[in-house]
């Protein structure tokens, strides 16, 4: 099982950056799928839940209305799209599936 995120970098409060996840060595479709976030001195915490079909989404209380969790599951892929973002969302963002965890990828939000 490997997932591998991307899209993470430096953006300013208010920007917008799309996460990526890519999935491979399990069958995709058939598994709910995270983004979780991990602050410095921080727990992880969790951020969007998307059910394997992509028909249910939950989102953190924070981050409802400025997140979005999607998947494609003909591509293995699931995303996260973060609008008005602020300082507060820097974090390092993992994706989660199937009980495994990516790597992360860094999120700084800061002028």
């Amino acid at each position: 099982v490997r997932l591998v995120e991307s899209g993470g970098g430096l953006v300013q409060p208010g920007g917008s950056l799309r996460l990526s996840c890519a999935a491979s060595g399990f069958t995709f479709s058939r598994y709910g799928m995270s983004w979780y976030r991990q602050a410095p001195g921080k727990e992880r915490e969790l951020v969007a839940t998307i059910t394997s079909t992509g028909g249910s989404t939950n989102y953190a209380d924070s981050m409802k209305g400025r997140f979005t969790i999607s998947r494609d599951n003909a591509k293995n892929m699931v995303f996260l799209q973060m609008n008005s973002l602020k300082p507060e969302d820097t974090a390092v963002y993992y994706c989660r599936g199937n009980g495994y965890w990516g790597q992360g990828t860094q999120v700084t939000v800061s002028s």
